[in-house]
């Protein structure tokens, strides 16, 4: 029933652009393996080959830690609702750190120049193989809102206290592995 494709086709992106969350799963070559939900509001597809989110911060920083050792990164699409099928994108991921130009120009193509409160960084994605499969033992689940939570902490720590967060809690994986993040 799985289905493999070299890159991402009109009705694949038409997919994702649908989906109101998806799934990252990384891991380095030794320690955990990491998988986290994500807001899908904060993908963007660029191309059929790339694709990228903005990362906002949280109590780890996994995904980054595992990109930096070992760069393998896996994307995964559920269908919740409507016809049931799982979209993967595997491939080659990257940190875009937050600041740099490539992060403003995406940040201005992509978000109209605004940043999600408690932006990170950025998260791109060289897509290698994209594969369907049927959905079938998904359950369906019904979107009823997005959490205000992590926004609502975000905006109440401000800038510094974000950064100061980040060096405490973002700098390294639960495995000890460096994120990117200075100390």
């Amino acid at each position: 029933m799985a289905k493999q494709f070299l890159s991402i086709e009109p009705v694949h992106r038409e997919f994702i652009e649908k989906q109101q969350i998806f799934f990252t799963a990384s891991a380095a070559a030794e320690g955990h393996v990491n998988l986290s939900p994500k807001d899908a509001a904060a993908l963007r597809v660029v191309d059929a080959h790339t694709v990228f989110y903005l990362d906002q911060t949280g109590s780890g920083n996994e995904t980054a830690a595992h990109l930096l050792r070992d760069g393998r990164l896996t994307l995964m699409f559920c269908a919740l609702n409507g016809a049931p099928m799982i979209l993967r994108l595997y491939g080659r991921g990257r940190i875009v750190p937050r600041g740099s130009k490539e992060y403003d120009d995406l940040l201005i193509a992509y978000f109209a120049g605004s940043e999600r409160p408690g932006a990170r960084q950025m998260i791109a994605l060289s897509v290698e193989i994209v594969q369907t499969s049927c959905g079938y033992g998904v359950p369906r689940f019904e979107y009823v809102e997005d959490r205000a939570t992590l926004t609502r902490w975000a905006e109440s720590k401000g800038e510094t206290e974000l950064e100061e967060y980040r060096k405490l809690k973002n700098t390294r994986s639960i495995d000890g592995f460096p994120t990117g993040i200075d100390e």
